[in-house]
């Protein structure tokens, strides 16, 4: 079945309610597990997302290979490529992310089948308001308990409640990490170091139960994404290499399987020059009356002094409003950047001001954020090239 791509609606430049809020409810990362759990029979999934069932499905996870990215390499990614091509039955599509468009916030979407408003990680860091310190939620430091911070059951837990045979397989450092408890876990999790370790117990896995749920997960590609760029050798090779990996999960599934592979961002590389790389650290306009600076470059969460947050929206709309949709809190709540929902106890950490990169530009932090500066790919805003990340199909 052939599928329409949507019009990706042209942003207008300083108005906040024009961004191209995420397609929650009807073709988000959120929406992907609740629609294969209810393929595979598990009652009280709620999504227009229509997946055809199947008895046994795994979800494989490309970090960083975002739909534009992946279109755009047709040479390093032939596998992948073909199940875009309709007239060869692929059933490629894109969904969105969510907003931010980075890796923990879209993780727990995932695991969750929740927005970012409700599943509570509302970026790569946010105030924790019970303390308020800058929590990095993909780190998870500083400490904050995980189930009191994402208090909702995973997918994955509720199909293995539901009797389905339900796994994780993915690198061994993840096991116990509190991302892992709060996104992913649910039925057991499976440690592999190598890629094709991965894909092959990903495969014995699937065909380990009459119903099976499995997901699978690399990371490299948006690893050599941020160090050296979407254009750089070192990216391609990478993508060259997951596209195997996938093939080769491709040919063993096991009958009456359906696997998915999906992304939970893409990215952009931003060049090193003033006018593409503000320094939040060095320009005192940006800086007057902000306490804490959240989120990454291009997905910012800043968190005024009490009393200043109408100076600040102004300020920055002033100074990046041309670049960056710039929105109070209730204004990204209301246009549905966080989804159609925000939970209370969410609300506060998201920032007094939110600003999203629309053009080929980051706010960096040089002195707060050595590392993170120094990236050459970014994502984590709603442009295309970050937003939109695939849902390639195959079926046994």
């Amino acid at each position: 079945m052939a599928h329409t791509v949507p019009a990706w609606p042209e942003p207008e430049p300083l108005d906040p309610l024009a961004a191209p809020a995420p397609r929650y409810g009807t073709g988000s990362l959120a929406d992907l597990l609740p629609a294969v759990a209810a393929g595979l029979g598990i009652p009280g999934e709620q999504t227009s997302l229509e997946l055809a069932p199947a008895d046994r499905a795994c979800v494989f996870l490309i970090d960083g290979l975002g739909w534009e990215l992946l279109r755009a390499h047709p040479e390093e990614a032939p596998f992948l490529t073909s199940l875009l091509d309709t007239s060869c039955n692929g059933t490629g599509r894109p969904l969105t992310a969510g907003f931010p468009s980075t890796t923990a916030t879209s993780l727990a979407s995932v695991g969750t089948g929740l927005p970012p408003g409700a599943h509570g990680l509302p970026g790569y860091t946010c105030e924790d308001p019970a303390t308020g310190a800058l929590m990095n939620q993909l780190r998870w430091y500083p400490w904050t308990d995980p189930h009191v911070w994402q208090p909702y059951p995973t997918v994955f837990q509720r199909a293995a409640a539901a009797g389905i045979h339900t796994c994780q397989v993915s690198a061994p450092n993840f096991q116990h990490t509190p991302l892992t408890k709060v996104a992913l876990s649910g039925g057991t999790f499976h440690g592999r170091l190598s890629g094709e370790e991965r894909m092959d117990l990903a495969a014995e896995q699937l065909a380990a139960g009459d119903r099976s749920l499995v997901y699978t997960y690399y990371s490299e590609v948006d690893g050599k994404g941020h160090r050296y760029g979407v254009n750089s050798d070192a990216w391609r090779g990478q993508v060259m290499y997951v596209d195997r990996l996938a093939q080769r999960l491709a040919e063993q599934l096991p009958p009456r399987s359906a696997l998915y592979v999906t992304a939970d961002h893409g990215m952009i590389d931003i060049p090193f020059d003033p006018e593409s790389r503000i320094d939040f650290d060095e320009d005192w306009e940006l800086r007057a009356g902000v306490r804490l600076l959240g989120g990454e470059g291009r997905a910012r969460h800043v968190y005024a002094h009490p009393g200043a947050a109408a100076d600040v929206l102004a300020v920055w709309r002033e100074v990046v409003g041309e670049q960056m949709w710039v929105a109070s809190r209730d204004e990204a709540i209301a246009a549905g950047w966080f989804g159609p929902t925000v939970d209370d106890r969410v609300r506060a950490r998201i920032g007094d001001v939110v600003a999203a990169a629309h053009a080929d530009m980051v706010i960096i932090a040089t002195e707060r954020e050595p590392r993170e500066s120094e990236m050459v790919g970014m994502h984590g805003s709603m442009t295309p090239v970050e937003q939109l990340v695939p849902l390639l199909e195959v079926r046994t």
